[in-house]
């Protein structure tokens, strides 16, 4: 499954002249936590989330002399924050440059990227930057929505079936809960291990579970 699989396509995004207030309510009427915020040409150049319009309560108090004083961790992570409480359009507003991801990315790399540049959403964009939808954690988990029979039918007719090069007709493989039970017999040590790892890449697996049992351990014949 890619990010086109699960992205949602209907988006909405604001301009960098667009107004804070404008911002505000889009995202409470909409129910969402951020917006894209794109050109005349509908590149995405940036992106306004909850986070970046809260700066301006953030550092409200401070205007008020009650002291305050962010957190060193805030300070670092976000330097620009104190700039961002005094803007009043999106373009004043918005993180960028935004990170985008692919619509024919995997899910897998959806999730590395949000991980590794710690966001909840992805703008989705186009060879051109142009905005095509947007992804969030929450779409990235409707992949553990599959239902067991779905899972079932893909291990067995794509993955045993055509993938695996080998002889799979003695094995099974039962899903409950999203967990796979691989069971039966390989004439291979080797051969079981890539049926095991194959399964656990299939998109929307909780766990593989292995009871395959194999004729020969050809693991002896590595290194020769």
């Amino acid at each position: 499954m890619t990010v086109s699989d699960v992205m949602s396509t209907r988006v909405r995004s604001v301009k960098q002249d667009t107004p804070f207030k404008e911002i505000a309510e889009a995202l409470i009427a909409h129910g969402i936590s951020a917006v894209p915020v794109v050109d005349d040409d509908n590149r995405v150049v940036g992106m306004v989330s909850e986070a970046d319009l809260l700066r301006k309560e953030e550092f409200r108090e401070q205007f008020y002399r009650e002291g305050y004083k962010p957190p060193l961790r805030a300070r670092l992570r976000h330097p620009e924050a104190k700039e961002k409480a005094t803007g009043d359009t999106a373009g004043e507003l918005m993180s960028a440059p935004p990170i985008t991801v692919s619509p024919e990315a995997p899910i897998g790399s959806a999730a590395r990227i949000m991980e590794t540049r710690e966001v909840k959403r992805l703008v989705v964009v186009d060879t051109d930057g142009r905005l095509v939808g947007l992804v969030s954690r929450r779409d990235l988990i409707k992949v553990f929505t599959r239902s067991d029979a779905d899972l079932a039918a893909e291990i067995r007719d794509d993955i045993l079936g055509r993938v695996l090069w080998m002889d799979t007709d003695g094995v099974q493989a039962d899903v409950k809960d999203g967990v796979v039970t691989l069971s039966g017999s390989m004439r291979l040590r080797s051969e079981a291990a890539i049926a095991v790892r194959l399964t656990q890449r299939v998109n929307g697996v909780v766990d593989v579970i292995d009871k395959i049992t194999w004729k020969e351990d050809d693991s002896k014949w590595e290194g020769r």
